[in-house]
Protein backbone atom coordinates (compact mmCIF):
# COMPACT_ATOMS: atom_id res chain seq x y z
CA UNK A 1 0.00 0.00 0.00
CA UNK A 2 1.69 3.19 -0.23
CA UNK A 3 1.37 6.43 1.49
CA UNK A 4 -0.91 8.07 0.33
CA UNK A 5 -3.74 5.54 -0.12
CA UNK A 6 -2.46 4.54 3.88
CA UNK A 7 -2.81 8.30 4.73
CA UNK A 8 -6.49 8.54 3.39
CA UNK A 9 -7.63 5.08 4.87
CA UNK A 10 -6.18 6.74 8.56
CA UNK A 11 -8.02 9.61 8.26
CA UNK A 12 -11.12 8.10 7.31
CA UNK A 13 -10.79 6.30 10.61
CA UNK A 14 -9.67 8.94 12.60
CA UNK A 15 -12.55 11.04 12.08
CA UNK A 16 -15.24 8.77 13.00
CA UNK A 17 -13.42 7.24 16.10
CA UNK A 18 -12.84 11.63 17.46
CA UNK A 19 -16.59 11.76 16.75
CA UNK A 20 -17.69 9.20 18.78
CA UNK A 21 -15.08 10.26 21.66
CA UNK A 22 -16.93 14.06 21.85
CA UNK A 23 -20.16 12.49 21.76
CA UNK A 24 -19.33 9.96 24.27
CA UNK A 25 -17.64 12.60 27.01
CA UNK A 26 -20.88 15.07 26.50
CA UNK A 27 -22.73 11.86 27.26
CA UNK A 28 -20.69 11.72 30.46
CA UNK A 29 -21.67 14.91 31.47
CA UNK A 30 -25.15 14.03 31.25
CA UNK A 31 -25.94 11.02 32.95
CA UNK A 32 -28.74 8.53 32.01
CA UNK A 33 -29.05 11.90 29.12
CA UNK A 34 -30.62 14.34 32.01
CA UNK A 35 -29.39 17.46 33.16
CA UNK A 36 -30.72 16.94 36.84
CA UNK A 37 -26.95 15.73 38.04
CA UNK A 38 -24.76 18.03 36.16
CA UNK A 39 -23.02 19.98 38.82
CA UNK A 40 -19.62 19.86 40.05
CA UNK A 41 -20.48 18.61 43.04
CA UNK A 42 -22.38 15.45 41.33
CA UNK A 43 -19.95 14.39 38.50
CA UNK A 44 -16.96 12.75 38.07
CA UNK A 45 -13.90 14.64 37.93
CA UNK A 46 -12.82 12.33 34.98
CA UNK A 47 -15.77 13.56 33.14
CA UNK A 48 -14.94 17.05 33.31
CA UNK A 49 -11.57 16.68 32.58
CA UNK A 50 -13.02 16.59 28.95
CA UNK A 51 -10.32 13.84 27.99
CA UNK A 52 -12.61 12.75 24.79
CA UNK A 53 -13.51 16.23 24.09
CA UNK A 54 -10.09 17.72 24.04
CA UNK A 55 -8.01 14.09 23.77
CA UNK A 56 -9.47 11.86 22.04
CA UNK A 57 -11.75 14.21 20.07
CA UNK A 58 -10.82 17.50 18.91
CA UNK A 59 -6.74 16.45 19.03
CA UNK A 60 -7.30 13.23 16.98
CA UNK A 61 -10.11 15.07 14.59
CA UNK A 62 -6.64 17.32 13.38
CA UNK A 63 -4.60 14.58 12.88
CA UNK A 64 -7.50 12.69 10.63
CA UNK A 65 -8.02 15.77 8.47
CA UNK A 66 -4.65 16.01 7.98
CA UNK A 67 -4.19 12.98 7.08
CA UNK A 68 -7.30 13.01 4.85
CA UNK A 69 -5.82 15.63 2.66
CA UNK A 70 -2.43 13.93 2.87
CA UNK A 71 -4.08 11.15 0.89
CA UNK A 72 -5.47 13.46 -1.84
CA UNK A 73 -3.05 15.28 -4.87
CA UNK A 74 -0.63 16.93 -2.87
CA UNK A 75 0.13 20.44 -2.45
CA UNK A 76 1.76 21.15 -5.98
CA UNK A 77 -0.34 19.16 -8.33
CA UNK A 78 1.30 16.18 -9.88
CA UNK A 79 4.58 17.89 -10.21
CA UNK A 80 7.40 19.39 -8.12
CA UNK A 81 7.14 18.38 -4.31
CA UNK A 82 4.12 15.92 -5.05
CA UNK A 83 2.45 15.59 -1.90
CA UNK A 84 5.18 15.65 0.94
CA UNK A 85 4.30 19.04 1.89
CA UNK A 86 1.17 17.59 3.45
CA UNK A 87 2.98 14.19 4.71
CA UNK A 88 5.48 16.60 6.64
CA UNK A 89 2.12 18.40 8.26
CA UNK A 90 0.72 15.14 8.95
CA UNK A 91 3.62 13.97 10.63
CA UNK A 92 3.38 16.95 13.49
CA UNK A 93 -0.22 16.29 13.50
CA UNK A 94 0.13 12.54 14.05
CA UNK A 95 2.50 13.65 17.08
CA UNK A 96 -0.24 15.87 18.52
CA UNK A 97 -2.78 13.38 17.85
CA UNK A 98 -0.63 10.57 19.58
CA UNK A 99 -0.79 12.94 22.71
CA UNK A 100 -4.34 13.21 22.23
CA UNK A 101 -5.15 9.49 22.57
CA UNK A 102 -3.22 8.98 25.59
CA UNK A 103 -4.34 12.08 27.19
CA UNK A 104 -8.14 10.37 26.26
CA UNK A 105 -6.52 6.70 27.38
CA UNK A 106 -5.12 7.86 30.52
CA UNK A 107 -7.72 10.27 32.19
CA UNK A 108 -11.17 7.30 30.74
CA UNK A 109 -8.42 4.49 32.28
CA UNK A 110 -8.40 6.09 35.32
CA UNK A 111 -11.93 7.27 35.76
CA UNK A 112 -12.91 3.40 34.62
CA UNK A 113 -10.70 2.35 37.72
CA UNK A 114 -12.00 4.52 39.97
CA UNK A 115 -15.66 4.26 39.26
CA UNK A 116 -18.26 7.25 39.14
CA UNK A 117 -19.26 10.02 41.67
CA UNK A 118 -22.76 9.36 43.34
CA UNK A 119 -25.13 9.92 46.66
CA UNK A 120 -24.66 7.18 48.62
CA UNK A 121 -25.84 7.07 52.18
CA UNK A 122 -23.56 9.08 53.49
CA UNK A 123 -23.83 11.44 50.36
CA UNK A 124 -22.00 12.07 47.19
CA UNK A 125 -18.33 10.22 46.39
CA UNK A 126 -17.01 7.77 44.66
CA UNK A 127 -17.93 4.58 46.35
CA UNK A 128 -15.26 2.09 44.43
CA UNK A 129 -12.45 4.53 44.73
CA UNK A 130 -10.67 2.03 47.17
CA UNK A 131 -11.93 -1.14 44.83
CA UNK A 132 -8.68 -1.00 42.26
CA UNK A 133 -11.81 -1.42 39.71
CA UNK A 134 -13.01 -4.83 41.09
CA UNK A 135 -16.12 -3.27 41.23
CA UNK A 136 -16.80 -3.92 37.51
CA UNK A 137 -17.01 -7.62 38.22
CA UNK A 138 -18.77 -7.38 41.12
CA UNK A 139 -22.49 -5.74 39.34
CA UNK A 140 -24.37 -6.08 43.24
CA UNK A 141 -21.71 -3.39 44.69
CA UNK A 142 -23.26 -1.20 41.66
CA UNK A 143 -26.63 -0.53 43.75
CA UNK A 144 -24.57 1.31 46.50
CA UNK A 145 -25.09 4.26 44.24
CA UNK A 146 -28.15 5.72 45.14
CA UNK A 147 -28.45 8.85 42.76
CA UNK A 148 -28.03 9.22 39.57
CA UNK A 149 -30.08 6.09 39.14
CA UNK A 150 -27.60 3.66 36.55
CA UNK A 151 -25.13 5.92 37.00
CA UNK A 152 -22.42 3.04 37.26
CA UNK A 153 -23.67 1.27 33.91
CA UNK A 154 -23.51 4.93 32.24
CA UNK A 155 -20.11 5.30 33.28
CA UNK A 156 -18.59 1.85 32.52
CA UNK A 157 -20.11 1.93 29.32
CA UNK A 158 -19.34 5.40 28.06
CA UNK A 159 -15.58 5.28 29.76
CA UNK A 160 -15.08 1.60 28.47
CA UNK A 161 -16.14 3.45 24.98
CA UNK A 162 -13.37 6.14 25.40
CA UNK A 163 -10.47 3.53 26.16
CA UNK A 164 -11.39 1.16 23.31
CA UNK A 165 -11.80 4.12 20.85
CA UNK A 166 -8.72 6.07 22.34
CA UNK A 167 -6.75 2.67 21.79
CA UNK A 168 -7.45 2.52 18.20
CA UNK A 169 -6.82 6.13 17.84
CA UNK A 170 -3.13 5.85 19.45
CA UNK A 171 -2.52 2.75 16.83
CA UNK A 172 -3.65 5.02 13.87
CA UNK A 173 -2.11 7.55 14.72
CA UNK A 174 1.48 5.70 15.13
CA UNK A 175 0.95 4.16 11.86
CA UNK A 176 0.31 7.67 10.76
CA UNK A 177 3.24 9.09 11.99
CA UNK A 178 5.63 6.21 10.21
CA UNK A 179 3.60 6.53 6.93
CA UNK A 180 3.67 10.03 6.89
CA UNK A 181 7.34 9.98 7.85
CA UNK A 182 8.31 7.53 5.20
CA UNK A 183 5.76 9.84 2.46
CA UNK A 184 7.97 12.78 3.33
CA UNK A 185 11.06 11.04 2.49
CA UNK A 186 10.37 8.69 -0.10
CA UNK A 187 7.03 10.72 -1.66
CA UNK A 188 4.18 8.64 -2.90
CA UNK A 189 3.98 5.74 -5.72
CA UNK A 190 0.40 6.49 -6.82
CA UNK A 191 2.15 8.73 -9.53
CA UNK A 192 3.87 5.78 -10.63
CA UNK A 193 1.60 3.24 -10.17
CA UNK A 194 -0.45 5.59 -12.74
CA UNK A 195 2.29 6.33 -15.27
CA UNK A 196 2.05 2.13 -15.72
CA UNK A 197 -1.55 2.20 -16.09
Amino acid sequence: MCTGKCAHFVGLSLIPLSLICIMANALLLVPNGKTTWTNVEQLSLHAWLMAGFIGGGLMVLCPGIAALRAGGKGCCGAGCCGNRCRMLRSVFSSAFGVLGALYCLSVSGSGLRTGPRCLINTGWTYPFKETAGSYLLNRTEWSLCVEPPGVVCWNVTLFSLLVAASCLELVLCGVQLVNATIGVFCGDCRKKEGAVH
